[in-house]
C-alpha cells in the first residue's frame, strides 16, 4: 500500500512541476521572450497546454472574471497540496509521508 501512495504522491509532484513550467511558459510567451515559431518551443508549449488545459479549464469556468488574471493554476496547486496531505494523514496515517514542501 505504501508503494501505491508513494507513486500517487510522485505523480502529484511531477504534475505540480508541469503546472509551474506551464505558467512560466505562458508568461514567456505573453511577453515575447520565446519565439513561438521555433519548432522546439512550439512543441513544448503544445505539450504543456495538452497536459494542463483539461484540468485547468473546469476551474477557469467556475472562477469569476478577474480582468485577465488567471489564478486557476494557483487553485489547482492548492488542491494538489490538499490531496497530498489528505492522502498521507487521513488515508494512510501509519506513515508520516514524504516532505510536502
Amino acid at each position: 500500500m505504501f508503494a501505491l501512495f508513494s507513486t500517487i504522491d510522485l505523480a502529484f509532484s511531477i504534475y505540480t512541476w508541469i503546472l509551474i513550467a506551464s505558467a512560466i511558459y505562458s508568461w514567456l510567451y505573453a511577453f515575447n521572450v520565446v519565439n513561438p515559431r521555433n519548432q522546439v518551443v512550439a512543441t513544448i508549449g503544445q505539450f504543456l497546454y495538452a497536459v494542463t488545459e483539461p484540468v485547468l479549464a473546469p476551474i477557469r469556468r467556475r472562477l469569476p472574471n478577474l480582468n485577465g488574471v488567471d489564478i486557476s493554476p494557483i487553485i489547482l496547486l492548492l488542491l494538489i497540496y490538499f490531496f497530498r496531505i489528505l492522502m498521507w494523514q487521513t488515508i494512510y496515517p501509519a506513515v508520516a509521508g514524504p516532505s510536502l514542501g
